[in-house]
């Protein structure tokens, strides 16, 4: 055994920290050489945090010391928050205890206050800092050197931009730079790799925030030459082999604007009174073949990306609009899962094959809504709504078999950016989700289910798409301040299922600020990501889910389709086939996981920038909202369309007011008025800041609470 174990065997048995001279002894070493060699090992040690010197110079484990490791989450104005690996802690630090960390840095944090659930510390080591490609505005000095003002406020360091470095960059300019060398403390040099254009230009605005998260609009040169080889049309050898379903009536039912079409339907009633569903997805993995340059950069990309007034896509765009894209009226090849439903809403059989399929219409959410909602039939559909109609009664079998497996609807609304031919915002409404929008989700859910299961059942390396049982003590946090707001719910905190959740939500559907407790608990779910080991999916109450309706536009999805041809098709289940694919799942559904979570956050960032834009033009305005979270700085207050401002405590002139943590409220000394969550207040628009992603509100009338009721 070597020493590094030996030493972390003897301190784990004492039940005190040890001196070098009492780990030499334990260790029964006898020269100087050995001493010299356990004092390398122990500083070694040190370094990989597995043990911790004390100002004594004794030694322990890092684990049981006074120390924490966590990555820092900053803020710009200074102070910040360590997030502690492996557990649910943050540790406020403040402006002074920092120690030049900054945002996303690795640190070493001690604890130097505890008061109940606040933990204070302060950064003793910063581990490990990740400063690569940034984004910025160039601002001119008058040495000839010039500054990056960086994009990312949180981000406290000076970078120093020689002329030679510079690329002719103007002031004003956004960029990309490179950090270079640390020349002292926080400053560092740096040289411009792109210029993205002037910060007034047109777009300029979003593609900083997209470069930010390492989203390339462009394409690079080789992936470009491949494209241009791979044909616009299905080529006569290529229908070999495949089901033959242009004869079908199959169509596609997405947004007005949608290019990318990834999914088409067919149904047909059998005489046993069952279901026949297809859905028929884009066949993107026989176009794009693993290992070719379209593939590697499709893999880094993860996703496509949707911005306010453009989608960046995982795909060029002659593959992802055109070939890959199930137009309709054009000769197109797919993955068909063909499923047979009862009346119970439950797939008794099912076919997985390779298909060319030829859409007969590519309808909107908006018709076919108008046909199942309405009764309205809109021109060009007349031959498809007996088709529709038995579509709309299969889904609601689904729909019912889903939600009695424990298929949580949150009911979230979102957002839709109306945005111009100059992409400024021109309106701020509600996204629908109207019957045709549910019926597509639970098509794809069903196929999602069945595709994974099947594969599941086989025992072999797929690509799952996972989601956790929340943890007990967000739950409780979330009952408690249920419970604060003067409702009551009834059940078993400790059964942590999907039928739990659901019978939660049902219990607050009715109180007035349902939509925003909705959105509270979905916070305290885990996070869905891709994994190689399936858990079961707890938000939709499945055993076993993947994704295989969208390869265009999500890479797991192609590489679900490439397990789908590897398996079923290919026969391919060598040793040496599973083996290969057992090893590469662990890196690539990891990588999809993150890229995922940078398009989110990429996609929430744009879209509080294009409303705070949109805000600047209408300062002096009032709104009716709700109040949707209190803190002891101000409140949020979110207006109908959703469009989120803060009303800051010191703005509220006719007392002070103090924030009480026991009812989440905001409550005036003198009159004791109080401002709480659900609260329906009028608000005027004080400022906004595009820069700033910020929207400020103040109050200028509170409903009274008779008229509420």
């Amino acid at each position: 055994m070597d020493m590094e174990q030996n030493i972390l065997d003897i301190i784990k048995s004492s039940d005190k920290a040890l001196s070098v001279y009492e780990l030499y002894d334990a260790l029964a070493l006898n020269n100087v050489d050995d001493l010299k060699s356990l004092l390398k090992t122990l500083n070694r040690m040190e370094d990989n945090l597995k043990v911790y010197r004390t100002k004594k110079d004794n030694y322990m484990l890092f684990s049981n010391s006074h120390l924490k490791i966590g990555t820092m989450i900053g803020n710009k104005k200074g102070f910040g928050f360590v997030n502690v690996d492996d557990s649910n802690i943050d540790i406020f630090v403040a402006p002074s205890n920092m120690n030049n960390a900054i945002d996303k840095d690795r640190v070493i944090v001690e604890v130097i206050n505890e008061k109940g659930d606040e933990i204070e510390g302060k950064v003793v080591r910063i581990v490990d800092r990740n400063l690569d490609i940034m984004v910025g505005e160039y601002i001119q000095g008058k040495n000839g050197k010039g500054t990056i003002k960086l994009d990312n406020d949180k981000l406290k360091i000076e970078i120093e931009i020689d002329k030679e470095a510079s690329m002719n960059a103007i002031d004003g300019h956004k960029v990309l730079v490179k950090v270079g060398k640390k020349l002292r403390g926080n400053e560092y040099k740096g040289h411009i790799i792109k210029i993205l254009g002037h910060k007034t230009d047109p777009g300029v605005d979003i593609l900083s925030i997209a470069a930010k998260y390492n989203i390339e609009e462009e394409f690079p040169e080789a992936v470009l030459e491949e494209v241009e080889k791979i044909p616009d049309h299905v080529l006569e050898h290529e229908y070999e082999g495949r089901r033959d379903l242009r004869e079908e009536i199959i169509f596609t039912i997405d947004g007005a604007d949608t290019k990318d079409i990834d999914d088409a339907i067919s149904i047909e009633k059998l005489e046993n009174n069952n279901y026949k569903l297809g859905v028929h997805i884009a066949d993107v993995s026989y176009y794009v073949r693993e290992n070719t340059e379209i593939d590697k950069d499709a893999y880094l990309r993860g996703t496509s990306v949707y911005l306010a007034d453009r989608v960046i896509p995982m795909l060029p765009r002659q593959l992802s609009n055109g070939i890959c894209s199930l137009n309709p009226d054009v000769d197109r090849l797919a993955m068909s899962c063909v499923m047979e439903i009862d009346e119970k809403g439950k797939v008794v059989d099912y076919e997985i094959f390779e298909s060319v399929i030829k859409s007969k219409k590519q309808m909107t959410y908006t018709n076919v809504n108008k046909i199942l909602e309405e009764n309205i039939i809109p021109e060009g559909y007349e031959e498809f709504v007996d088709k529709l109609k038995l579509m709309g009664d299969c889904a609601k079998r689904l729909r019912k078999a889903k939600i009695k497996n424990g298929y949580i609807d949150f009911e979230i609304e979102e957002a839709k950016l109306i945005v111009d031919d100059k992409g400024e915002v021109t309106e701020v409404t509600l996204r629908d989700r109207g019957t045709g929008e549910k019926l597509i989700e639970d098509f794809m859910v069903a196929a999602n289910e069945t595709v994974a299961s099947h594969i599941y059942y086989m025992e072999l390396p797929f690509v799952y798409r996972v989601h956790g049982i929340p943890s007990e003590e967000k739950i409780q946090n979330f009952l408690k301040f249920v419970g604060v707001l003067g409702h009551r719910v009834n059940g078993k905190i400790k059964d942590l299922t999907p039928i739990a959740m659901q019978n939660l939500l049902e219990q607050l559907k009715d109180v007035k600020e349902y939509h925003i407790l909705s959105a509270q608990l979905l916070r305290c779910m885990q996070k869905a990501i891709y994994d190689k080991v399936n858990i079961g999916h707890f938000g939709l109450g499945s055993q076993c889910y993947t994704h295989f309706t969208s390869p265009i536009r999500r890479y797991p999805d192609t590489t679900v389709h490439r397990l789908l041809r590897t398996y079923l098709f290919n026969h391919s289940m060598d040793k040496d086939t599973l083996e290969y694919w057992d090893n590469k799942l662990v890196f690539l559904t990891e990588h999809s996981s993150e890229r995922e979570r940078a398009a989110a956050d990429c996609e929430r960032e744009v879209n509080d920038m294009k409303i705070a834009e949109y805000m600047e033009k209408h300062i002096g305005e009032e709104y009716e909202g709700m109040i949707n979270s209190v803190l002891n700085f101000g409140m949020f207050v979110e207006l109908p369309n959703l469009i989120e401002g803060l009303v800051k405590v010191d703005s509220l002139k006719d007392d002070r007011y103090i924030y009480d943590e026991t009812t989440f409220s905001l409550v005036g000394q003198s009159s004791k008025r109080r401002y709480r969550l659900g609260d329906k207040v009028k608000v005027k628009c004080v400022a906004a800041s595009k820069e700033m992603k910020t929207v400020d509100f103040e109050i200028i009338h509170e409903f009274s609470k008779d008229k509420e009721e």
